[in-house]
């Protein structure tokens, strides 16, 4: 019992089964991961003032309702185009010397998982308005504005970035909204997240217990039971809102859009797919279409939406002629 007396011995053989232990299971476990996973090839390390952004990100408790991680379940495919895998995570590194880093994968979804946002919605514009006041580009959005994130001016100077916020969310209708360094910041960090292509050859996991696609009223048998509005809903109201009219000095209508209601579809399916920056005093609409790859079935839902909603009298197109259009694009992008 001498061993029980001594309390250095017994003090020192704690110790050393406690560093013991901690080298077995929590050390040598996590270098093996972090030499077994890597990041995928199409991955991309974060520059400066993505990490920057990431600090603010974590300052700013985003995390407590912003997962990032897309599970493989049917419900999560929104959220990205595959499951999340290790190697998403491989580059997450320690912040310091002294401070690991959050992996920000997140317990709850009060608000959408993140894994993919920078592909979803590119747009700074987009996501500086938002920060700046959720309910402008969402009306039911729960979440909190970040108006420290900003500064209200009387006159912007040319290295200032002007937020495009509609005159009748400000108290001074003459004021300008500047995002600060921190908002720039956080949006890089926004834009940089997005799901890395697996290497060629390999298939990604698929999704478990998938739903059967319902028959929906209204749609027609040209769609395959696409549903235009819901479509809209999910990819394009953000910006330009449900009542189609966009927001004044920030995304355009798309009521009485000779884009949308003229002959030119064309034109029209393009900046679907790929995207539009040629309209003055609006942001850079992302290629939707795209980053969502979006079949002739859900286009000629969309294009069939908008083009006979809000007062709109544009005629239907069936998805034979949406995939010629698409074709057509893709075959004249390819010779430029």
């Amino acid at each position: 019992m001498e061993f029980f007396d001594n309390h250095k011995k017994l003090f020192g053989t704690a110790a050393v089964m406690f560093v013991t232990l901690t080298l077995v299971v929590a050390i040598m476990p996590a270098i093996h991961n972090q030499n077994k996973n890597k990041p995928l090839a199409g991955a991309v390390e974060p520059g400066d003032d993505v990490i920057k952004g990431k600090a603010v990100f974590i300052a700013n408790g985003c995390v407590a309702c912003h997962t990032q991680q897309v599970r493989n379940v049917d419900m999560d495919k929104v959220w990205g185009s595959r499951p999340g895998i290790a190697a998403d995570y491989a580059n997450i590194r320690r912040t310091d010397f002294w401070r690991n880093t959050a992996t920000l994968m997140g317990t709850e979804r009060t608000g959408p998982d993140l894994t993919n946002i920078g592909n979803r919605q590119p747009s700074q514009d987009w996501h500086l308005v938002h920060l700046f006041n959720p309910r402008i580009v969402v009306k039911e959005s729960v979440m909190p504005a970040y108006p420290w994130l900003f500064t209200i001016k009387k006159k912007i100077s040319a290295q200032d970035i002007a937020v495009n916020v509609p005159s009748s969310y400000l108290q001074d209708k003459e004021s300008k909204v500047v995002a600060n360094k921190d908002a720039v910041y956080l949006v890089a960090y926004l834009q940089y997240l997005k799901q890395a292509a697996l290497p060629d050859g390999k298939n990604a996991p698929e999704f478990l217990y998938k739903q059967t696609q319902k028959q929906l009223p209204g749609n027609g048998d040209n769609t395959n039971a696409v549903n235009g509005k819901e479509l809209f809903a999910a990819n394009c109201q953000a910006c330009h809102q449900a009542n189609g009219e966009g927001l004044p000095g920030a995304f355009p209508s798309l009521k009485g859009s000779p884009v949308v209601t003229g002959d030119n579809l064309q034109l029209y399916i393009d900046i679907i797919m790929n995207g539009y920056d040629a309209n003055p005093g609006y942001g850079v609409m992302p290629p939707v279409g795209t980053n969502m790859r979006f079949t002739e079935n859900e286009v000629a839902a969309i294009v069939n939406y908008e083009r006979n909603s809000w007062g709109n009298k544009g005629g239907e197109i069936t998805p034979e002629e949406a995939k010629k259009i698409m074709e057509a694009i893709q075959l004249k992008i390819s010779k430029e």
